[in-house]
């Protein structure tokens, strides 16, 4: 039986579960578990970041970026079906303090005039526009590649106009073996970067947030503020290791078997699924 809920389904090989078991462990709150601290560098090196975060879930990934890069006030700019918005309880607002303008996208992008349009000018009546956040693979979209030079368009507009930048990444090694791109260069341009381990790449639990050593040191005491400050977490931090490493090998069959799946769906009366998005 296939499980197609969510890829978030998958359990740990019994390698993963080998090293968990043999995992070197400290207390991570006080910073000194040393399986973590090489998750967080291999994170790091493979995004082209200075920096990187272990924390328990992707929501919490996604939230403290949106904390680090956004004040009370400000407005985030985002799809209107980002996963940001959708499916995380609207926290920027109930955490933050941020209000978030949402703008219709063509496979999980809005188009650069819409978020032109949308960036404010200076006035004490507004709030700042201060973000903009992507998502890549988009999930609501269809699990699409974001078009990378309308992201970087997207990205020059937000610099040269003062915004800050996030991409929710859960899915991003997807999108590096889909498109033949890295990782770094899927991450460059943007000041903070989530990704998931347990989606797709097989961990049992865990996301990772990259950016500069500055960034993230804010992350982290934001993460301890939503308890998320964990202890002996090197357990964990080992199946991300073995993700990080042995993961985006299987995406690509996963790709194969999600686009044959596609071909066979759009002959079906009734469906409508266009396979060269898959």
């Amino acid at each position: 039986m296939f499980d197609l809920r969510s890829d978030t389904v998958t359990r740990p090989t019994p390698a993963m579960r080998e090293a968990m078991a043999r995992a070197e462990v400290g207390d991570d709150v006080f910073g000194d578990d040393p399986t973590v601290q090489r998750l967080e560098q291999r994170g790091a090196e493979l995004f082209g970041k200075e920096a990187g975060l272990f924390v328990p879930s992707g929501t919490m990934a996604n939230q403290v970026c949106i904390g680090a890069l956004a004040q009370p006030g400000d407005e985030m700019i985002v799809e209107t079906t980002a996963h940001v918005v959708l499916n995380e309880v609207a926290s920027a607002a109930r955490l933050w303090g941020v209000q978030v303008v949402t703008l219709p996208g063509a496979h999980g992008l809005p188009m650069i005039e819409q978020v032109a349009a949308v960036i404010r000018e200076p006035d004490i009546h507004h709030p700042i526009s201060a973000l903009l956040s992507l998502e890549n693979t988009h999930n609501f979209a269809g699990g699409v590649v974001l078009e990378q030079a309308r992201v970087d368009a997207l990205l020059a507009l937000a610099h040269a106009s003062g915004l800050r930048t996030h991409l929710d990444g859960a899915r991003v090694f997807n999108a590096a073996v889909a498109s033949g791109l890295t990782l770094a260069r899927l991450a460059q341009g943007f000041d903070l970067v989530s990704c998931c381990l347990s989606k797709g790449l097989g961990a049992p639990v865990g996301s990772l947030v990259l950016g500069s050593r500055e960034l993230v040191a804010t992350c982290r005491r934001l993460r301890k503020a939503l308890g998320g400050g964990m202890r002996q977490v090197g357990i964990l931090a080992a199946a991300g290791i073995m993700a990080l490493e042995e993961g985006p090998a299987l995406l690509a069959h996963d790709h194969r078997r999600a686009k044959a799946l596609a071909r066979e769906l759009a002959q079906l009366p009734g469906c409508a699924i266009d396979p060269a998005t898959v």
